[in-house]
């Protein structure tokens, strides 16, 4: 059974858990064991279990060669608790599975998880706001108003304009375009792009998209220093400074600007310490529960780099303003380190970058109810985010752009709605614009005879050359 490339869309986690579950089943060795005097047919050892499965995550595109042989055993651990495998006495149900000599075997049907089938439907557009229809608020029915008697002269004054009168009047109801308005078409457009590169056909079964804030999306665009790092209004959401001086320490070693210079060894190993036991006690993880199957599901497009950047870049900007500034902090100074061969080693068994990716994925990206492969997954995407950070926490400019010009647009249009004679002749159409100003006909200056009679006399300047 070849391993196939699960793309993004609803249940993919559901989906991986069962293409591992087939892909191990059919490619796990199975012969004759003896423990204990007696002979086992069709089992394993834990420890070739281990082997088997860590080689087929390894060369699984889904998953990749940074798998480590901890985290295969610990996947192996969640077969056992969900019956996938049991032990050669038909015990299961705990997650007491050791890389070791221990005998093991598939139960007559591995129970694949079910989920429910996507509803056929047609491709979703997601709705603008209406900005035309009133907005809510208090009922402007019952607010008393002061009767005023209309004479002429006061008529007169009300609805005269400064170029002169006003033959008839037309009463115009204008609605605005609102701040709330331009955040509510960020939020749409936004979606509807996410959706687009996502190639879905609807985003409501991996995305509630009413709980994606529209102020969130445009704070994460406006708000940001010279480095593209978002900045709070509120402070108190900001990080501890001692947190970002141990950050610095480590993703600017060996010059520590804001500490002084380690006087003992394993000064840097403590740092490192500090900062995973401040991010690991958060209660949610960066990317936030709610957000946890869009980003699992971006992840199916990790074949095709281009489109997994942007759907990355998307998907970040729907993130609390707090949560964007964190990660862009944290995934930058993890970068750093994995590539610092100044920085001296943070384990001694354990690679850099593998180290960086094992301490933080959990409280980048997890889901609220315990999933059998968050940790695989995270890891997948933690990995990606740090090759790829400064393009994917930055704000993309296509889409920026896009929306800005959609937003100038309906203003012009709305002005247009309102005063239609006065956009007329600021913004004339071609034809108006001709009727406005005709084009003169060019005449032709006459032909100078001395001119014709003298033609290699030295040049005079004249009065029809101008300076």
């Amino acid at each position: 059974m070849e391993p196939r490339l699960v793309g993004p869309g609803p249940y993919r986690a559901t989906r991986l858990w069962n293409e591992i579950i087939e892909l191990f089943r059919a490619g796990m060795p199975l012969r004759k064991h003896r423990c204990r005097f007696k002979s086992y047919e069709r089992c394993f050892k834990a420890s070739e279990a281990v082997e088997c499965l860590h080689e087929l995550l390894g060369s699984n595109q889904n998953f990749g060669p940074e798998v480590t042989r901890d985290q295969t055993v610990k996947l192996l651990k969640k077969f056992l608790k969900n019956h996938v495998i049991e032990d050669i006495k038909g015990r299961w149900g705990k997650e007491d599975f050791e890389d070791d000599g221990h005998l093991y075997r598939f139960p007559p049907s591995s129970p694949l998880k079910s989920y429910p089938k996507k509803p056929t439907c047609g491709k979703e557009v997601i709705k603008f706001p209406d900005w035309n229809e009133p907005r809510a608020g208090p009922s402007q029915e019952h607010i008393p108003v002061k009767s005023v008697t209309m004479n002429s002269e006061m008529w007169y004054k009300r609805h005269s304009i400064a170029i002169g009168e006003v033959p008839a009047c037309k009463l115009v109801f204008r609605r605005e375009l609102t701040q709330a308005n331009i955040e509510e078409i960020w939020k749409s457009m936004t979606l509807s792009q996410l959706q687009k590169v996502l190639g879905l056909d609807s985003l409501d079964e991996v995305l509630d998209t009413k709980l994606v804030n529209s102020k969130h999306i445009v704070q994460n665009v406006y708000n940001v220093n010279k480095q593209g790092i978002v900045t709070l209004e509120d402070k108190s959401k900001e990080l501890p400074h001692w947190i970002l001086s141990a950050m610095k320490c480590l993703a600017n070693w060996p010059s520590c600007s804001d500490m002084k210079q380690p006087t003992y060894s394993g000064f840097e190993r403590d740092v490192f310490k500090t900062i995973v036991d401040y991010f690991g006690q958060m209660k949610e993880p960066l990317l936030t529960f709610h957000f946890f199957d869009i980003f699992v599901s971006v992840l199916g497009l990790l074949q095709k780099p281009s489109k997994a950047v942007e759907a990355l870049q998307i998907s970040c900007l729907l993130l609390p303003p707090e949560n964007r500034k964190r990660l862009q902090l944290l995934v930058r100074m993890m970068a750093r380190i994995s590539v610092n061969q100044d920085l001296p080693r943070l384990s001694e068994s354990v690679r850099t970058r593998t180290l960086m990716v094992q301490a933080f994925s959990h409280c980048i990206l997890c889901s609220k109810d315990e999933i059998d492969l968050d940790e695989l997954l995270a890891a997948k995407l933690v990995s990606f985010l740090m090759d790829n950070c400064q393009e994917i926490l930055s704000v993309p400019s296509a889409l920026k752009s896009s929306i800005e010009d959609h937003v100038v647009h309906l203003q012009r249009v709305q002005f247009q709605k309102s005063y239609p004679e006065v956009y007329r002749v600021r913004f004339p159409s071609p034809e108006t614009e001709a009727m406005l100003f005709p084009e003169k006909t060019k005449q032709k200056p006459p032909i100078l005879m001395w001119a014709l009679k003298k033609p290699f006399q030295p040049f005079h300047r004249t009065r029809s050359f101008r300076m």
